[in-house]
């Protein structure tokens, strides 16, 4: 298809602190770039993300940051003149923006929700932090990082025009197995790890698959990362905690587990069919997931042949005595399955087609 000029609204992508959005928008531009597409990323400048910018200047794009929705009045005609405009989740002013934008009629004027069960959950409560329910059917487009019946409600519910999954997805570039010689069992420093921002709702589900487990195994060495946990968490002296790890060394980190632990937030899992990047980044570095289940799992991946489902710590402890053929075979396949379908490349790829179904609304009509 020919080159689109993008123009993209989102949370972040200059840092990764306390967010998952950056992680998902560098893939995903980085692979629209490498597909011949012209992007330009607008990012409200925020003092939180400003004084941890790990990737200020990404190569792939543009970035433009913004203080407030007035400064954005000198750029109109960058979106006036794309072909393709996204706004994102969690951005700022939204409404406002998506005003200035409107007016300026965009060939196709999208929004990317990598939030959808919380935007739900807040549209429903009268919280319209980020989304409006009048902006829901101006999209042209309402991508959603959840799939699976929340696709109905968005369009039955919200009259969203289409609502077409867009999951999130990894640059096999920076995320990929890292081999070692001899047992592996001998080289990877924790037995269990897990990455992400702390979160009241998901903190139980960390105590029972992750903290309980290294108290029963004090032999074991486990790890947390992520932003904002309290200092009145009781972490066992076995489990290891960094504030934060850029993405740069995420690749590292993954590979240097057994496995990985993915915890799903709470409106998420009640959705279902929201897989977070955490499965998709694991599994490139060939990193087998012990995961909570929610509906769709099963979906995306094979339960028990390439992830692991655990709802207890009985079951932990279990999979982490699993022998070291049975492991790295289970990595293995994980890994095929997300390099065949999970890969930013994928993503990209998907927005071309939803954009040419737009550019071709008879042919929409007939396949919707």
């Amino acid at each position: 298809m020919k080159p689109l000029n993008i123009v993209i609204f989102g949370l972040s992508i200059t840092s990764s602190w306390g967010n998952g959005h950056a992680t998902t928008y560098r893939s995903l531009v980085k692979a629209l770039a490498m597909r011949g597409h012209r992007v330009t990323f607008f990012e409200k400048d925020v003092p939180w993300y400003a004084a941890n910018r790990d990737l200020p200047e990404p190569q792939f794009c543009r970035t433009v940051l913004y203080k407030n929705v007035t400064d954005l009045k000198v750029f109109q005609d960058f979106w006036k003149n794309a072909d393709l405009v996204m706004l994102g989740s969690y951005v700022r002013d939204a409404y406002d923006i998506a005003q200035q934008i409107k007016k300026k009629r965009p060939a196709c004027f999208g929004f990317y929700d990598m939030d959808t069960p919380v935007t739900l959950a807040k549209l429903e409560r009268g919280d319209y932090e980020y989304l409006h329910p009048s902006m829901i059917p101006e999209f042209d487009i309402y991508w959603s990082f959840s799939g699976g019946p929340t696709l109905e409600t968005l369009e039955k519910k919200y009259r969203a025009r289409r609502a077409l999954p867009l999951y999130c997805s990894v640059d096999l570039d920076l995320y990929f197995h890292e081999p070692v010689s001899g047992n592996d069992y001998d080289h990877r420093q924790y037995a269990l790890g897990y990455i992400g921002t702390y979160n009241t709702d998901r903190q139980s589900t960390l105590a029972k698959l992750l903290i309980e487990p290294a108290r029963r195994l004090p032999n074991l060495k486990f790890c947390v990362a992520g932003a904002r946990y309290p200092s009145s968490i009781h972490w066992p002296g076995n489990v290891t905690t960094f504030e934060h790890i850029p993405p740069s060394k995420h690749c590292h980190f993954y590979n240097d587990q057994l496995f990985s632990l993915n915890v799903t937030r709470r409106e998420m899992v009640r959705a279902g069919y929201s897989p977070s990047v955490r499965l998709f980044e694991a599994a490139a570095c060939g990193t087998p997931v012990i995961s909570d289940f929610w509906p769709g799992l099963d979906k995306f991946f094979h339960i028990g042949e390439e992830i692991l489902v655990a709802r207890t710590a009985d079951d932990v402890v279990k999979y982490l005595k699993m022998d070291e053929e049975q492991r790295l075979a289970l990595g293995l396949r994980f890994r095929q399955r997300v390099l065949d379908a999970h890969t930013s490349r994928h993503r990209a790829m998907e927005i071309e087609h939803h954009f040419d179904q737009i550019s071709a609304p008879t042919s929409l009509a007939a396949n919707h």
